[in-house]
């Protein structure tokens, strides 16, 4: 067992700053996840993303080439009506309307399909008007709007059943006969094919949306996650060196007449306290402004415990330090978390405290480190131990490291933390009281 005591007339010690990541901020996701065919549904949302606002003119433009030349080498052989000029309007403005498939894709795929129906219905050749259709209905599925485009699709195929085997009596050209039936399977394959091909890339897309938006989210928990990191890390600098400050500050005041040399000590306490807390929170700072910068000094730890008590012995604070058993390697998460939870209960026992003396005590474990503060009190206010921002850091560290800490006043008076913190990665939990040994201990 080791025994470390500190006085009063200990200077203190240079500290150094934590280092620390900022993470990547990412906007937050405001679409719905339902895939829902609504304004607000996933799947028009991930639409939006994919297009963008403005005309679609190249894809347009290589579909209506694709129709007009298609259509007219297609025409070669079939027994229909030429093409005529009424025949290139109707596939034009089946072709015109997939322009505005992005912003209105129910008007597109309706239009489409009602223009290649009256296509059809005058009696002009089959060919590549089919594709323009297609297009209509796949960016109709994709952007939400299912039943738009099964209706479209679906009506133009019962339209042609009727031109095909029961209207054409009446229609262009003369003397035509009812379709093969051949003919109307293969056209029902492909609608089917079509509505396929569609529903899958629309069930992609809102997979990959849904993906994104994951990502997105946990980058932003991530921020979130880091900025509260942060805050205890400069919670805990502030708080300790500010209590040291204004307990040395009171002294020099009381002091400055009757004794200048004892005053001078304080207010040079007061310079050495001011100037690490400066230090500590500029490397914060730093590693806001450049995130993924490796920090200038390593954390500190329980190997800086020594340097602590002396600030605390400088604040008029004697502090008595017990380790129990061979310290072995310790996680850099539970090294930082260990001091901050030291430093933090030593500061609240300056600030609350009518004690000036304070026992520390660390015991290491096979699993587990041990940690136990007590002071004698009494309080001298009604948050004895400290309230609010300080013990709740002290429990979300722990707690982050699947730890546990129990802060709480004495049957006789004082106050006393004790904690519990995983020395092996993933071995989170309370441990047993005889590895740590700080069963019973005072």
């Amino acid at each position: 067992m080791q025994d470390q005591r500190a006085h009063p007339s200990a200077a203190a010690g240079p500290r150094r700053g934590p280092g620390g990541r900022r993470a990547g901020h990412g906007p937050p996701w405001r679409g719905r996840h339902d895939g829902g065919e609504g304004p607000g549904g996933l799947g028009r949302f991930a639409g939006r993303a994919w297009r963008g606002d403005r005309l679609p003119w190249p894809s347009t433009v290589v579909v209506g080439v694709i129709v007009m030349v298609g259509t007219t080498v297609a025409a070669h052989g079939q027994d229909r009506e030429p093409l005529g000029l009424v025949a290139r309007l109707l596939l034009l403005a089946a072709v015109a309307l997939l322009l505005v498939r992005h912003r209105h894709p129910v008007v597109a795929v309706a239009g489409t399909s009602a223009a290649t129906l009256v296509y059809l219905g005058l009696g002009y050749p089959y060919g590549p008007v089919f594709l323009a259709v297609a297009v209509g209905c796949f960016s109709a599925i994709v952007s939400g709007h299912r039943k738009a485009a099964w209706w479209s699709l679906g009506t133009l195929w019962a339209g042609h059943l009727l031109v095909a085997h029961w209207l054409y009596r009446w229609l262009p050209p003369d003397g035509d006969g009812p379709a093969p039936w051949g003919q109307e399977a293969f056209i029902t394959a492909w609608v089917v094919a079509v509505v396929a091909a569609a529903e899958l890339l629309r069930v992609r897309r809102e997979q990959w949306a849904a993906a994104r938006a994951e990502r997105e989210a946990a980058e932003k928990r991530r921020a979130d996650e880091e900025r509260l990191r942060m805050a205890r890390e400069l919670h805990d600098v502030l708080a300790h060196s500010i209590s040291v400050i204004n307990v040395q500050a009171g002294v020099g005041l009381a002091l400055l007449d009757s004794d200048p040399e004892q005053a001078r000590t304080a207010l040079t306490t007061i310079k050495s306290a001011s100037k690490e807390a400066l230090g500590e929170v500029r490397q914060v700072l730093e590693n806001l402004r450049t995130p993924g910068d490796a920090p200038r000094a390593p954390a500190p730890g329980l190997d800086r415990l020594p340097e602590l008590v002396d600030q605390a012995a400088g604040a008029g604070l004697t502090v008595t330090v017990v380790t129990d058993g061979a310290r072995g390697p310790v996680p850099p998460g539970t090294d930082l978390a260990a001091f901050r939870i030291v430093q933090e209960a030593l500061t609240n026992v300056v600030r609350h405290s009518g004690s000036r003396t304070a026992r520390v005590r660390i015991a290491y474990g096979r699993e587990h480190l041990g940690l136990l503060v007590d002071d004698e009190g009494p309080a001298t206010g009604d948050d004895a131990g400290g309230s609010g921002n300080g013990l709740i850091g002290m429990r979300e560290r722990a707690a982050a490291l699947g730890g546990t800490i129990d802060a709480g006043p004495r049957p006789d008076g004082g106050f006393r933390v004790t904690a519990e913190l995983p020395l092996r990665p993933g071995r989170g939990g309370p441990a047993a009281r005889d590895e740590t040994g700080t069963e019973g201990t005072t």
